[in-house]
């Protein structure tokens, strides 16, 4: 398994996944992971990888263009596969709207050959890399956070955990986790709209402009009533 992990804080990973569990199943060669700095797919020597939003608000938001790039690059790599068979890869986004981790997640997970993972900061990411680039999106709880590199190293432990050789079949077997808890919890609600940043247009293929992935056109123009009333359409109610 290989974990490709994005990143504008690389640092943040080098002591957790060099300890224990994790750092045995890498230098068996059971669990590859590779940590990789956003920064390094963009085209200014700033190397600016956030912007505001269009349609104003607070924060800053995560560029599409950066996280395009480094895709591209990544799930091209050559993966290692039992049988030579072609690799079985995902793309995984963190955010507060995805699906909660879960036992059977991480289980579902652990049969792919390549996971990337896209860790977000600030207030969000141009939904155009929910719309177009991204296979699904977890979240690891009701609650925020400042990023997604704990998540990150949630799913990555989780995960590593049900690839055979990392541990012991017995300590798997002694392992339990119940589902039907779930029932007794209260489900926390909260909200979000769909939030994007420069460009306006996208061409993910330069060759062909005719594919085009493109900004709402009323978050464009600077009518704040029309703009909260398309935020208001748009809202999403996660569960």
């Amino acid at each position: 398994m290989t974990f490709d992990v994005v990143t504008i804080f690389p640092e943040a990973f080098e002591s957790y996944f060099n300890v224990s569990i994790i750092k045995r199943a890498k230098a068996k060669g059971l669990i590859k992971i590779n940590i990789h700095n956003l920064r390094s797919w963009t085209n200014n020597r700033r190397q600016t990888v956030d912007d505001s939003p269009y349609g104003g608000g607070a924060g800053m938001v995560f560029k599409v263009e950066p996280i395009f790039r480094a895709l591209k690059d990544l799930l091209k790599k050559k993966i290692k596969t039992k049988k030579n068979k072609k690799a079985k890869r995902r793309v995984i986004l963190f955010s507060p709207g995805g699906k909660k981790l879960n036992q059977e997640i991480a289980l579902r997970l652990s049969r792919y050959d390549q996971l990337v993972l896209i860790c977000p900061r600030y207030e969000g990411i141009d939904e155009r890399v929910k719309d177009h680039l991204i296979d699904e999106e977890i979240s690891v709880g009701d609650y925020v956070l400042s990023g997604a590199e704990l998540p990150a190293m949630v799913l990555v432990d989780a995960v590593s955990r049900l690839i055979p050789g990392v541990i012991k079949k017995q300590s798997l077997k002694e392992e339990s986790f119940s589902l039907t808890d779930r029932q007794n919890i209260k489900n926390l609600l909260c909200c979000e709209y769909p939030q994007y940043t420069r460009p306006a247009v996208f061409y993910p293929n330069s060759k062909n402009k005719k594919i085009a992935w493109k900004v709402p056109e009323v978050l464009l123009k600077g009518d704040h009533k029309k703009i909260k009333e398309w935020r208001e359409k748009h809202m999403k109610i996660i569960s």
